[in-house]
């Protein structure tokens, strides 16, 4: 693992962690988030939101590397320094799902609906709790919620500003230090369309017609690109099809809207294994592990790859 150097400042430490973050490094990512926030706390309590933004960074690097508990930790310290940190709400959501803590789950995406009710992923999470929950606690769930915090509206109202583009935005920005990509707002009729597609697709599959079944997929991907599902869709006919770097671009694809999804990462490995990309294949299958400990087809693939190193 690389040191610092003596005279690196806090920010620079900070933009190699973001390099490593976005190399799939994400050891290497939360250690130099580590030595940054140790500057930045040193340098006194003034900058409470650059180091609520290395705690959500540094959150985001155990999410990635199924250390959810962690995750919760650094996400829960970013937003006492910011309250309602759409990130950190975000990923501490995703963890607390991974570790089947729902309830928390469910009260972290509503949280971000209140903020800004055109996050696509936000809707997603909001929906599997909501699944869930009626499932555990049946129609009465919601009695069992802990109390979801009401934002006001000038914390709204200043945090959409914050996130918003500029008049003349460059390309590629950055925000929080980890390159994201515009989100366009989806309108109903493309969100129902890209439903539509996609089962038109999920059909395809069941008669065995993976070429095909990718077309459709595709077609409703661009309707609606913030749907997990499609992706790893995608990609498990790409499995079937031997188009093996496919597969892997469309399971990062989905683990980069939701960092803990099994058919993302199991999927992932599968393809990797096939292009004898061992190590990569081993290190999916242990997040995935880690987030779902009893899963049998996992744990019989890492048994297999394990023989062939």
């Amino acid at each position: 693992m690389p040191h610092k150097r003596r005279s690196q400042a806090w920010s620079e430490l900070k933009q190699t962690g973001n390099e490593y973050f976005k190399n799939g490094q994400y050891g290497d990512a939360a250690s130099f988030y580590s030595q940054a926030i140790q500057l930045l706390e040193k340098a006194g309590p003034t900058k409470h939101l650059d180091l609520s933004i290395l705690y959500s960074n540094r959150a985001a690097s155990y999410l990635k590397d199924g250390n959810c508990g962690e995750c919760v930790k650094d996400c829960t310290v970013s937003l006492d320094l910011v309250p309602f940190g759409m990130k950190s709400l975000m990923r501490r959501a995703a963890a607390y799902e991974a570790l089947e803590r729902y309830r928390l789950a469910y009260v972290d995406y509503k949280t971000v609906l209140q903020i800004d009710c055109n996050v696509p992923s936000a809707h997603d999470g909001t929906n599997r709790m909501t699944k869930v929950l009626t499932e555990m606690d049946g129609l009465s769930w919601r009695e069992k919620l802990p109390p979801i915090p009401t934002v006001p509206m000038e914390v709204k109202e200043k945090l959409l500003q914050a996130s918003a583009p500029a008049q003349a935005p460059a390309p590629n920005t950055q925000q929080n230090g980890i390159k994201e990509n515009d989100k366009p707002v989806l309108s109903d009729v493309a969100i129902k369309k890209g439903k539509t597609l996609k089962e038109e697709g999920n059909a395809l599959v069941k008669k065995g017609e993976h070429k095909k079944a990718v077309e459709k997929y595709t077609q409703s991907l661009k309707q609606d690109p913030a749907e997990v599902t499609t992706y790893t869709n995608r990609a498990l006919c790409y499995l079937s099809l031997k188009k093996y770097k496919e597969a892997v671009k469309d399971c990062s694809d989905a683990l980069k809207l939701d960092a803990a999804n099994i058919k993302a990462l199991y999927r992932r490995a599968q393809a990797n294994k096939e292009m004898k990309e061992i190590k990569a294949c081993i290190e999916d299958l242990n997040t995935l592990l880690r987030i779902d400990p009893k899963n049998i087809p996992a744990e019989k693939l890492l048994l297999e790859v394990q023989k062939t190193k």
